[in-house]
């Protein structure tokens, strides 16, 4: 049974959810909880169900089965629709409107009042990077434009979710960088974002969890180093890997991988249990004699998960950057 509605109700919570089209379940016991304030990755690959997950908790599409409750209600109810914002991927934008028209056409869909759309419309196209640029008519827009105008619909009515789908697809490193500060701070604000995007690297750095999902089932979800098992991996480059260092880095981690083919060189890959345990590595690698180069701890790879859930790693990497993601 989905939680009881209270006055910080979570984000988004779903239980055994289901969509089937044609005798096809393409959402199959799909249970999620996002509460609020939080960041949260969907990923999966093509056809997996994602894009109608998003439609189900929009509103847009009615599910065949299981329990749904977006920010304590159903996405049904109006009230609940105007707290909630949207870019799509596959967006369409009114190419005959100006910028601040599609606003406040948008806002006054959302039930904006003109007062506050004429404070609120010059603060989004600040905030997206079109600053100065809303008189002009969408059809002189680039796509990384019409990205930009599209979120800041999205963002208008100060909405408490925000779905996200593929944010940054048609943007320069520069315009991903400033939605990944968009996304920090709508999180600040206590605002929930789902994002779904298939630039894994962008969604490390900003999601608080994720969730794998295939064939309309979650896989696996949680926050990177739940995912990985707990564990840190550490860099190690030295100038001679001794039998010694070796047994002492053992008891410390796990190794994972090591090479000394390169003279005068040598690179190990151990995963730790928890942080602290970094100066201990340090110590060990001090005692052992040999002259330390580097010691980097690193955030748990995303894309080589990803790749393993879908049975698209190759043979000779599997087992070895994992260590057993808890499944849902």
């Amino acid at each position: 049974m989905l939680t009881p509605v209270t006055a910080r109700a979570n984000a988004i919570e779903t239980r055994e959810l289901r969509k089937v089209y044609r005798g096809r379940a393409v959402v199959d016991g799909l249970s999620l909880t996002v509460p609020p304030g939080e960041v949260f990755g969907f990923l999966g690959p093509n056809g997996a169900g994602k894009s109608t997950t998003v439609k189900m908790l929009l509103g847009l599409v009615m599910p065949s089965g299981g329990e749904l409750r977006v920010l304590g209600g159903s996405p049904a109810d109006p009230a609940i629709r105007a707290r909630l914002g949207f870019l799509p991927e596959q967006f369409r934008f009114q190419t005959w409107m100006t910028g601040q028209e599609f606003l406040n056409f948008h806002g006054r869909l959302a039930g904006m009042k003109p007062g506050e759309l004429r404070t609120r419309v010059p603060q989004v196209l600040e905030t997206v990077g079109l600053g100065g640029r809303g008189h002009e008519p969408l059809s002189g827009y680039s796509k990384g434009m019409l990205q930009r105008c599209g979120l800041a619909g999205a963002i208008l009515a100060r909405p408490s979710l925000v779905f996200l789908d593929e944010p940054t697809s048609a943007l320069d490193p520069i315009g991903r960088v400033e939605v990944r500060e968009i996304i920090e701070e709508l999180r600040a604000a206590g605002v929930a974002v789902f994002l779904n995007s298939h630039l894994l690297s962008e969604v490390e750095q900003v999601c608080d969890r994720v969730a794998f999902v295939r064939q309309g089932k979650v896989q696996t979800q949680g926050t990177m180093r739940e995912l990985m098992g707990g564990a840190l991996p550490v860099d190690i480059r030295v100038d001679e890997l001794n039998p010694g260092l070796l047994d002492a880095l053992a008891r410390l981690g796990e190794i994972h991988r090591q090479d000394t083919n390169t003279p005068g060189r040598a690179d190990v890959e151990v995963w730790l249990e928890r942080e602290d345990m970094l100066p201990a590595v340090a110590q060990a690698i001090f005692e052992s004699g040999a002259r330390l180069y580097a010691l980097t701890p690193r955030r748990p790879d995303l894309e080589t998960l990803f790749l393993e859930l879908n049975d698209e790693l190759p043979a000779q990497t599997q087992g070895v950057k994992s260590v057993g993601a808890t499944r849902a």
